[in-house]
C-alpha cells in the first residue's frame, strides 16, 4: 500500500519543517502545555539594598527565588525591582520609601509582589533608611517576609463580609411602609401554605373614620399602626402582608373554617375599636374583612385567592357588615369573565386616569419628555397604583385593553403638546400580541402625533408572549419614528439579552440601585459598569428614583444622559403639562 506522503507529496519547505519536529514515541499521548512551577513559600527573612551612588540594587537569593528569578542575576536595578510591585501597590511602596527616606525612620507596609512567571504574593516588608559618612541618607535597606497566607486569609474574610452586606439577608421583602410582606412575596408564602395542606386567607380594608386633605398621608400612618395591632393578636404561624393601598392580608395555614372565621372577627373588631394616635390627630378606624378558604387540590392560585378576598371586602363594605365569607374559591373562568367585566366597567367610567411625571436631559438641564403613569381612581376619586389591577389584569389576559386605553389617552396629550416627548409603558403580553402594531399606526394617523414624540416601554423582568411580534412590533414603531426603552435595567436576568433581541434606544436603570448609590461603592460600580455597557451598544440612559442633588452630580459624572425622580418633579395630572419646558440649574 502507498504510504501518504508518497501518494500526495508535500512542499519542501513543509517536509523540512515536519522533520525537525520532535518524534512521539508510539505510546505517547497529546503533548501537555507547560504550566508555571508551583512557588515553595520562603519562611525566612529575605532582604534588599538600595544605594543611590550608582542607582544599583542588590538582592538576597532568597528574595531572588521568591520573584522567580536566577539566584546572581546581574540585570539588577531600581526599575526591575518596581517592574515587581503589583500595579496596585506602586503608590503605596513608594510613598513608604519617600517616607521612610525623608524621615529618617523605619516603614512598615504590606504589599504584594509579582512573580516572573505572572503570579503574585504577599510580603510584610520593614523599610529602614541608610546614612552616609555625612549623615544624609543614601539607600534604603528592606526586609521582607513573605505572608501569603495571612494575607490570603484575611482577603476571604474580608469578601465574605462585604458579601454578607450585599446579599439580601432573604427575598422576603418587607413593605418599606408597613414593614409587612409586599403583595408579591405574600402572595408565593400563599402558594407555599397550598402545597402544604388547607387554611384560610383574610383581607382587611381599613382606612380613617373621616377624611381630609391629608388623606394619603393619614391612610398610610393608619395603615402602618394597624399592622402593629395585627401583630399583637396573630397566632405564631399566621403571616401578614400588605395587600393594597388600604389592605392588609392574613395568611391563617392550617387553620379550621371555624377557627378563621373567629379570627376574622377578632381583627376587624380589635380595629374599629382601638384608637389610633397618629401624627396629627387622634382617630378610630373603618374596617371590613373578606374571608376565603382554600384547599390543597383547589385550582385557585394566590393571585386568585386575593381577588376573591378583596372582593369579598367590598361586599362586606357595601352590606355593612364586618366579614364576607368565601367558603369556596370562584371558579376559574368565571373570575376571568368577572374581572374582564370589571376592567371594561373601569375603562367605560373613566376609573382610569393619567398622570406624567417629568425626566432630566443632563446635557441641556431641560425637562422635554415625561413618562406617562397610569393611576386608578379609588372610591373617593383618589390616584392609586396601577400594580395590582395590572398584576392581575396580565395574569388573567385582560391587560391590553388596558395598555391600548393608555396609549391612545397619551397620543391624545401628545398632539397637543408638541414640543414634549412622551415615554409609554407596555406590559410584556401586549408588547407581543399581533393586534397592537397595526392599532399604534391608526392612533398615530387618527391623533397627527409626531412618531418621533413617542417612546414605548417594556419592563425588563415582563413575561414577553410572543417574542416574534414583540421584535416585528419594535422594528415597525422604529420605522415609523418611535423609540423603544428598556425600564428596570439590571433589575432581572434578561437585560442583557434584550439588548440583542431589541432595537433598545434608551434604558432605565432600575431605581434600586441609585436610590443609595452616594453612599454604597458597589451600587457605584454598577451604576458605572450598566451605563459603559450602554454606552458600548450606542444606546441613552436614564437613571431612576433620583432624590438629591449628590445623587444627581455623581450621575452625570458617570456617564448617565437622563434622571427622573422626586428631585426633578414628582408624577403630576397630564393636564398641568401645558407650562413650557422646566430648566434645572447645573449641579
Amino acid at each position: 500500500m502507498t504510504a501518504p506522503d508518497e501518494r500526495f507529496p508535500r512542499p519542501r519547505a513543509l517536509r523540512d519543517r515536519l522533520s525537525r519536529r520532535p518524534r512521539l514515541s508510539p505510546n505517547a499521548g497529546p503533548q501537555q502545555p507547560r504550566l508555571p512551577e508551583s512557588r515553595t513559600p520562603v519562611e525566612d527573612e529575605v532582604w534588599f539594598t538600595y544605594t543611590a551612588d550608582g542607582d544599583r540594587i542588590v538582592w538576597s537569593d532568597g528574595l531572588a527565588s521568591l520573584l522567580g528569578r536566577p539566584p546572581r542575576d546581574t540585570e539588577v536595578s531600581r526599575q526591575i525591582l518596581a517592574r515587581h510591585v503589583h500595579r496596585d501597590d506602586h503608590a503605596k511602596a513608594l510613598g513608604s520609601i519617600t517616607r521612610a527616606w525623608t524621615a529618617r525612620e523605619p516603614v512598615r507596609t504590606t504589599v504584594r509582589l509579582m512573580r516572573a512567571d505572572g503570579g503574585w504574593f504577599d510580603v510584610d516588608c520593614r523599610l529602614e533608611p541608610i546614612a552616609g559618612a555625612d549623615g544624609a541618607v543614601n539607600g534604603i535597606r528592606g526586609a521582607l517576609r513573605d505572608v501569603s497566607a495571612r494575607e490570603r486569609a484575611r482577603r476571604e474574610v474580608a469578601r465574605l463580609t462585604r458579601r454578607g452586606e450585599t446579599v439580601q439577608p432573604s427575598v422576603i421583602e418587607p413593605d418599606p411602609a408597613t414593614g409587612l410582606l409586599t403583595r408579591a412575596r405574600f402572595a408565593d408564602e400563599i402558594d407555599r401554605a397550598q402545597r402544604r395542606g388547607g387554611g384560610a386567607l383574610l383581607v382587611v380594608r381599613v382606612e380613617p373614620d373621616r377624611t381630609d386633605g391629608e388623606r394619603l398621608e393619614r391612610n398610610a400612618d393608619l395603615l402602618h399602626r394597624a399592622a402593629r395591632v395585627l401583630e399583637g393578636i396573630v397566632r405564631p404561624d399566621d403571616l401578614l402582608g400588605r395587600a393594597g393601598p388600604h389592605e392588609i392580608a392574613v395568611l391563617l395555614p392550617g387553620a379550621s373554617w371555624v377557627m378563621a372565621r373567629r379570627q376574622a372577627d377578632l381583627f376587624v373588631e380589635a380595629l374599629r375599636t382601638q384608637p389610633f394616635v397618629l401624627p396629627d390627630a387622634w382617630v378610630h378606624a373603618r374596617a371590613w374583612a373578606g374571608l376565603v378558604r382554600f384547599r390543597p387540590d383547589g385550582e385557585a392560585g394566590s393571585h386568585d385567592l386575593l381577588i376573591d378576598a378583596e372582593q369579598a371586602w367590598r361586599q362586606a363594605r357595601d352590606a355593612d357588615r364586618p366579614v364576607t365569607l368565601v367558603a369556596d374559591p370562584v371558579p376559574a373562568r368565571a373570575r376571568q369573565g368577572t374581572y374582564r367585566s370589571r376592567v371594561a366597567d373601569a375603562l367605560g367610567t373613566d376609573r382610569f386616569t393619567l398622570f406624567a411625571q417629568p425626566i432630566l436631559e443632563l446635557q441641556t438641564n431641560l425637562v422635554l419628555r415625561h413618562e406617562v403613569l397610569l393611576r386608578v381612581l379609588d372610591e373617593t376619586g383618589g390616584p392609586q397604583s396601577p400594580i395590582q389591577v395590572l398584576d392581575t389584569a396580565e395574569r388573567l389576559d385582560a391587560v391590553y385593553d388596558i395598555d391600548l386605553w393608555v396609549v391612545e389617552r397619551a397620543m391624545e396629550v401628545a398632539a397637543s403638546l408638541p414640543g414634549h416627548s412622551f415615554q409609554i409603558n407596555l406590559s410584556g403580553r401586549t408588547v407581543g400580541d399581533p393586534r397592537l402594531t397595526g392599532e399604534v399606526e391608526t392612533l398615530i394617523d387618527r391623533y397627527g402625533v409626531n412618531p418621533e414624540q413617542l417612546t414605548f416601554e417594556i419592563t425588563e423582568t415582563a413575561l414577553i408572549g410572543n417574542l416574534s411580534e414583540a421584535r416585528h412590533f419594535a422594528d415597525r414603531i422604529r420605522d415609523l419614528g418611535c423609540q423603544l426603552a428598556l425600564d428596570d435595567f439590571g433589575s432581572g436576568y434578561a437585560s442583557f439579552r434584550y439588548l440583542r433581541l431589541f432595537p433598545i434606544d434608551l434604558v432605565k436603570i432600575d431605581g434600586e440601585y441609585v436610590r443609595n448609590l452616594v453612599h454604597s461603592p458597589e451600587d457605584q460600580v454598577l451604576v458605572r459598569a450598566l451605563v459603559q455597557v450602554c454606552q458600548a451598544y450606542g444606546i441613552h440612559t436614564v437613571a431612576e428614583f433620583v432624590q438629591d442633588e449628590p445623587t444627581l452630580r455623581m450621575l452625570r459624572e458617570f456617564g448617565v444622559d437622563y434622571v427622573q425622580g422626586y428631585l426633578i418633579g414628582r408624577p403630576e395630572p397630564v393636564a398641568a403639562l401645558g407650562a413650557p419646558a422646566q430648566r434645572l440649574r447645573p449641579s
